[in-house]
């Protein structure tokens, strides 16, 4: 049976969820609860309410909708898109084969407002090391961050860098780390490098020599998840056509992540068109 994965559970992924279950296609929507709207307390823009309601009404308001015709639910949190017989979504709970994958967890995160971490982005700073691994074979790579994110992104670079560190930048770690993965916990004070990162400056202590930095503080974003599996993206957004289809067969984005008007509105429209055109991709498979 043909069946969709819709990652993230605010207005866009639910929205599209709506039309790819009452199509008849299974439908599973993986989220890790932290959408935008938990985090929002009255909203009085939108149609259809005489009185504020807040984020998390709505939301869980919409899921409800969702579940009642038959989407299933999964709290867990991605960590990657590949593409093996099929669309193949890689999360904390093990991975999850689609034929078409919706991408609607919202904008990315903000860029750490570490000294030298803008200044270096794209000379030895990079968010995505299945994209750029490559480019540091042999050499010492850090990773910043505390989480499974940074946990999958040190584990895609081990096989190719020379040492892989793990940085936490004051926080204490969440996962286990294998042995061949160093650790750092201290607070960092700076990224250092002239044309290229050259080394990662602590609070207190010896600086750590490294050629390439990786970001993966928190967890992994729509734009993130697009860049993995070679997604066009334009800084922030991922670039879609007017069917909300990316350039990779079957990938779909919609709501925040698209860029524009960052509103509940256009999210609900973006994710009903994403999945009424999923629908049609779907169809075309058979």
């Amino acid at each position: 049976m043909a069946n969709i994965i819709i990652i993230g559970a605010g207005p866009a992924g639910v929205s599209a969820a709506l039309y790819t279950a009452r199509a008849g296609i299974q439908t599973t929507i993986l989220t890790n609860g932290k959408g935008a709207l938990q985090k929002t307390e009255k909203i009085e823009n939108y149609y259809g309410f005489a009185q504020p309601i807040s984020g998390p009404e709505l939301e869980q308001a919409g899921l409800a909708g969702a579940v009642r015709l038959g989407v299933e639910v999964k709290q867990t949190e991605v960590l990657g898109i590949t593409f093996e017989e099929k669309l193949v979504v890689q999360t904390t709970s093990g991975n999850f084969p689609a034929d078409s994958v919706l991408l609607a967890t919202g904008s990315s995160r903000t860029t750490p407002r570490i000294p030298g971490i803008r200044e270096l982005e794209g000379h030895g700073v990079s968010y995505c090391a299945v994209c750029d691994a490559f480019f540091y074979r042999g050499k010492s790579v850090a990773v910043l961050g505390n989480s499974d994110y940074a946990l999958h992104e040190a584990l895609e670079l081990l096989p190719v860098a020379g040492s892989v560190t793990l940085l936490t930048d004051g926080l204490p770690l969440s996962v286990e780390v294998p042995e061949q993965i160093q650790t750092d916990l201290r607070k960092i004070a700076a990224i250092r490098g002239t044309e290229q990162v050259e080394a990662v400056e602590f609070s207190e202590g010896d600086p750590l020599p490294a050629d390439g930095i990786f970001v993966a503080y928190g967890v992994a974003g729509s734009t993130d998840l697009a860049k993995k599996i070679g997604a066009v993206t334009d800084g922030n957004r991922i670039v879609v056509d007017e069917r909300m289809a990316t350039n990779i067969p079957g990938l779909y984005a919609a709501g925040d992540c698209t860029g524009g008007l960052l509103q509940i509105s256009k999210a609900v429209y973006e994710g009903a068109k994403a999945g009424t055109e999923m629908i049609q991709y779907i169809r075309k498979l058979k």
